[in-house]
Formats: C-alpha cells, sequence, structure tokens
C-alpha cells in the first residue's frame, strides 16, 4: 500500500478531494498545499509546500522566507524568489510570484523540507534594501529565530561592495535591533 506524502498537492490528490478533507476537518491548508491536521505547520512543512510548487534551483527570499521561518503567520500574497546567477533556472510561469537573480554564497542558503530558503541573517538584510516599510517586529522575529545579531547583519551589508540600498538597509536594521 502506498502512503502519502505529508505535504498534499494537487499532485497527490485532486483539489475537490482536498479541499472536501479540508472542509472535513482533516487537512489543514499550507499556502497552496495541504497537511493533516495532526501534523505541526512549522518551517519544514511551510518549505515544503513551497518546493512542490517551483523548481528546485529557485530560492525563498525575504517574505517567502520570513514566512517558512515562522516570522509571519501568512504567506505573502505575491510569493519573492531569487536564483543565483550562476544557476540557470528557469522562472515559472506563475501568478502571484516574483523572481530575481542575485549574487548569493552558499552560506547565505540552507535546505529545509527540499525547498532552499535564504537564512534569517540575509532575509533580514534583504527586506531591509528593498521595503524600507518593513515592520520592526518582523525583523525582530527573524533576529530571535535566526540568533541574528547586529553585527551579523553588520557583516551581511559588507560583505558586498555596491549594494544597493545598504545604508538606508543599515539605519532600520539598527533601529529595529539595537536595544
Amino acid at each position: 500500500m502506498s502512503r502519502l506524502s505529508p505535504v498534499l498537492s494537487t499532485g497527490d490528490l485532486p483539489l475537490a478531494e482536498l479541499h472536501a478533507a479540508r472542509l472535513d476537518g482533516e487537512l489543514v491548508r499550507v499556502d497552496e498545499c495541504f497537511i493533516p491536521v495532526d501534523q505541526p505547520d512549522g518551517p519544514a512543512t511551510r518549505a515544503a509546500s513551497l518546493a512542490l510548487q517551483w523548481p528546485e534551483r529557485l530560492i525563498a527570499e525575504q517574505h517567502s522566507a520570513a514566512w517558512v521561518w515562522g516570522a509571519l503567520d501568512s504567506p505573502p500574497r505575491r510569493h519573492e524568489l531569487c536564483a543565483s546567477l550562476g544557476a540557470r533556472a528557469r522562472p515559472p510561469a506563475a501568478r502571484g510570484l516574483t523572481v530575481r537573480e542575485v549574487v548569493i554564497a552558499d552560506d547565505e542558503i540552507v535546505s529545509i523540507g527540499g525547498q532552499q530558503v535564504t537564512v534569517p541573517s540575509r532575509t533580514m538584510v534583504d527586506l531591509a534594501r528593498f521595503d524600507p516599510e518593513v515592520p520592526r517586529e518582523l525583523l525582530r522575529a527573524l533576529a530571535r529565530i535566526g540568533g541574528v545579531s547586529l553585527d551579523d547583519c553588520r557583516r551581511s551589508l559588507d560583505r558586498r561592495r555596491n549594494l544597493p540600498n545598504k545604508r538606508p538597509a543599515w539605519e532600520l536594521i539598527k533601529a529595529a535591533l539595537d536595544p
């Protein structure tokens, strides 16, 4: 007898059956996928739900990574992904998705549940660089989850020369983490 995956998608069962099981109280939704009600919803299940949706060379970043780590309760309306410049990843033709090419080091990525995700420090820096309205409590939550210090963020920002929005990002991170 074959066993179903712990994270279910339309590749496992028809969408109507998945929604029927959700309405019967057997499954809960995790982004575009479903998990049994007795399975904990944590980084591994959230990442696995994303891994079922796009190619493995794509990396969850910014708000998508923050959601995987548990710093956000709900997935973002538009998932944010990136690909390393050398990955030759072909972005899926999907709505509700942004993909950008980036320079990223191996130590700025971790694999969780079959999905590559930016580490909390990289996630914090990217959020601060690209979203000047990012809530400070989101940055603090990521710092707590990843054990990220102010010095870690400074080192992450200083890794690359000519990084756009470096100064405003540093000010934002400092304001969020400095006691």
